[in-house]
């Protein structure tokens, strides 16, 4: 079983992300330990990006801060790599494919192992095009994340035959940040992707109530939440660490609770 695998074992898990380096790398390393120590089965670590396409405004601004405050990629995987002994659940990077590129692939994996990383979600790289990056990933032991969005349709099985680690279910059309509501048939799009892979599904884009939380994770195997995460940050800064913990806690509370009715 891969570490990724292992944040799905006997529950439904939840993911938070954050944008690393927003608003410091050392803000960054005391939010990823507050949030692993609040329940987080997996973390997203966000690589800043000068132009994050399928980023809305909260998370293209935390990009811009880290940025101005000096981010730089290699500062990020010294800042994870010093994470390794404190780590019990999984670290993923989302990333788009030219930071990885112009760091050169191949580093940029190396790096990725040795700073303990286990997969990567670039989504900027359709399916028709990921076999750019898979064999260097497959090479490297990093698994490459796919991502099914309400656009998909026929492809979805396809996309989904084929993944590794988890599914990334993308619940709304459009770039991520906060939604009142998700309209999306997203129990349609996970009964398609289960008809052909075991694989856990995920789902991401708009979540950011412990309501919304459940109600996704009574469809799938986990929620994944970002832009509420970076908003707290974005508002306490430094400071954000005891309010991203209890955040973090209140939606791990309601994806068990998912867990728990749909199994006891």
């Amino acid at each position: 079983m891969t570490k990724i695998a292992d944040a799905f074992n006997g529950k439904k898990a939840f993911i938070p992300f954050i944008t690393g380096g927003d608003p410091d790398l050392d803000t960054t390393k005391e939010l990823i330990i507050a949030m692993q120590d609040a329940g987080a089965d997996l973390i997203e670590i966000g690589v800043p990006f000068s132009d994050p396409l399928a980023e809305g405004p909260v998370i293209q601004e935390a990009d811009e801060r880290a940025l101005d405050a000096g981010f730089t990629t290699d500062r990020l995987f010294d800042m994870v790599g010093s994470l390794k002994g404190e780590m019990r659940i999984p670290l993923v990077f989302m990333t788009y494919i030219n930071p990885v590129f112009s760091y050169g692939t191949d580093k940029f994996l190396d790096r990725c192992v040795k700073a303990g990383i286990c997969g990567i979600i670039v989504p900027d790289v359709p399916y028709e095009e990921k076999d750019e990056i898979a064999g260097s990933c497959r090479e490297h032991g990093i698994e490459l994340v796919s991502m099914i969005a309400p656009t998909s349709k026929d492809r979805i099985r396809e996309i989904a035959s084929d993944a590794e680690g988890f599914l990334y279910c993308v619940s709304s059309l459009g770039v991520t940040g906060v939604r009142s509501e998700i309209t999306t048939d997203v129990g349609a799009m996970i009964a398609l992707a289960k008809e052909v892979t075991d694989i856990p599904c995920a789902v991401g884009f708009g979540i950011s109530t412990p309501a919304q939380a459940y109600e996704m994770a009574k469809l799938s195997d986990g929620a994944i939440v970002g832009s509420a995460i970076v908003r707290i940050i974005a508002e306490h800064k430094r400071d954000s660490k005891r309010y991203v913990y209890d955040y973090v806690r209140s939606m791990k509370e309601a994806v068990d609770r998912a867990y728990n009715e749909q199994y006891h």
